[in-house]
């Protein structure tokens, strides 16, 4: 074949089609073929067709020329407080101009009520606010705002759905603050789906992150949360923001808990602590009492421990109740405790202390609705596993610290001298802490290596003490007549 048939032939070859590339809604992720589960956020269904469009990119204007580090001004990045110092404290110091805050929880937990005491003390300060309600009307949300004393000529409101008014009320106000409560109710129609759906959640943020950082706006977005917790809408949703918050709370406590999960601009695991009334929603710079019960004597089947939440340390008891059962399968019943872990300590319990608990019901739970996770509450629930199957109170005044292991052994807990600190501070005398804990304070400290030696530890705090040897001074005889 010829050089010129040979170039002929490559010059009548068609190009190549250029294939469809296929995106999961939840991650973003963009794989080359249709999956039934994406591989980056595990998620089933989520991958669908888009266009493949291969546009070269080319060198384009700039927003601005950079600079040295050095030469970058900071107070563009300089947060401002809220007025609300447990707010303050899980943001990092207040709120960032520009910077997008998502707050996730579940229905009814007092999420609007939070961020419209934020919207209205900013207005208290000068600082012009717009607060957009897409679930109520503007008369709901203004008698909320007596209710809780947050009338203001600061605090501008708006009832609107659509993206596009938003932005034309942003246009208008100029507002320093923005609160969009929730993002699930804003649509928009330059694209398909109804509002809540995916492809709107991410359009509708997309947006208003744009705008907020093309403005300097501090923007709140409230969100909804599915069964399971997570926030509704694509995963996606928490990338785009700056700082993504999650409001917990029991509905039969007036306790509430603000939980950073991401924060750019300050710590991400920092926990502030609120209490729900009917004038409102307060901060509690203390909340260590509220997980703890008030008797005048020790009972058997409880034992204080504390937790770390987030930089904070907590005081929390832990109650247990061995009962003896009339069913084939004994109950394991768990309330603010993980199942999991619970069922690991009450094997090691029965097999390395000794302690029958085959035949009994076995009931575990915390005071005022709190959660615990973490593994140096495990020494504390063996111990009061151990107590109520005796039916003997543990020592007064006494803490226990630990992480259990399958052999008994105890392992180290972090943040051991904050822990006993704030166990001193609230009046706590007696300390089990696992062996090799340095720590220094005024509390008396019980080092134990394994969960036998704890058994002696208690055993050595109930002995009361020696009587101490006082010389005694004899009188002299006295002679009768």
């Amino acid at each position: 074949m010829s050089e010129a048939a040979a170039s002929v032939r490559t010059m009548a070859r068609p190009a190549p089609k250029e294939r469809p590339s296929h995106r999961c809604s939840e991650c973003g992720l963009t794989v080359a073929k249709w999956l039934g589960q994406c591989p980056e956020c595990q998620a089933w269904g989520s991958i669908s067709e888009v266009g493949a469009s291969r546009v070269p990119v080319r060198a384009g204007a700039v927003t601005s020329a950079a600079r040295p580090i050095d030469a970058i001004e900071v107070e563009a990045a300089t947060s401002r407080s809220t007025g609300i110092d447990e707010l303050d404290r899980v943001l990092g110091g207040g709120l960032v101009a520009g910077a997008v805050v998502l707050l996730a929880g579940e229905p009814g937990a007092g999420k609007s009520t939070l961020v419209l005491d934020a919207a209205a003390r900013a207005g208290a300060q000068g600082r012009r606010s717009l607060y957009v309600t897409g679930e109520e009307s503007a008369a709901q949300v203004r008698l909320r705002a007596e209710r809780t004393g947050g009338l203001n000529p600061h605090l501008w409101l708006a009832a609107e759905t659509d993206l596009a008014a938003v932005l034309t009320h942003i246009d208008a106000v100029k507002p320093e603050l923005l609160v969009v409560d929730s993002v699930q109710t804003i649509g928009t129609a330059t694209v398909e789906g109804t509002a809540g759906g995916v492809t709107q959640i991410r359009a509708v943020t997309a947006a208003l992150v744009a705008v907020a950082k093309e403005r300097g706006i501090a923007t709140v977005l409230v969100g909804h949360v599915t069964k399971d917790g997570s926030i509704a809408g694509p995963r996606l949703l928490e990338h785009l923001v700056d700082v993504v918050l999650h409001f917990e709370g029991d509905r039969h406590s007036t306790l509430r808990m603000v939980r950073a999960v991401k924060n750019r601009y300050g710590p991400a695991d920092e926990v502030g602590c609120f209490a729900l009334t009917g004038g409102g929603i307060e901060g509690l710079a203390d909340p260590s009492g509220l997980f703890l019960s008030r008797r005048p004597q020790p009972v058997p089947g409880t034992c204080v421990t504390v937790t770390v939440e987030g930089r904070r340390p907590l005081l929390a008891e832990v109650q247990a109740l061995v009962a003896k059962s009339a069913l084939p399968t004994p109950r394991r019943a768990v309330s603010g405790l993980d199942a999991g872990r619970v069922a690991m300590v009450l094997a090691v319990t029965e097999r390395r202390a000794r302690v029958q608990l085959a035949g009994n019901d076995v009931y575990t739970a915390t005071v005022g609705g709190m959660r615990l996770t973490e593994p140096a509450t495990d020494l504390a629930l063996a111990l009061a596993v151990m107590s109520a199957a005796e039916d003997r109170p543990l020592p007064d005044h006494m803490i226990a610290l630990g992480e259990l292991g399958l052999s008994g052994e105890l392992r180290p807990v972090p943040d051991l001298q904050r822990r006993l600190n704030e166990a001193s501070r609230m009046g706590f005398r007696h300390a089990v802490v696992p062996l090799g804990s340095e720590c220094v304070g005024p509390m008396k400290l019980w080092p134990v290596s394994d969960l036998s030696q704890a058994v002696v530890a208690l055993h050595n705090m109930r002995r009361p003490p020696a009587p101490r040897q006082v010389g005694l001074t004899l009188a002299p005889p006295v002679t009768l007549p």
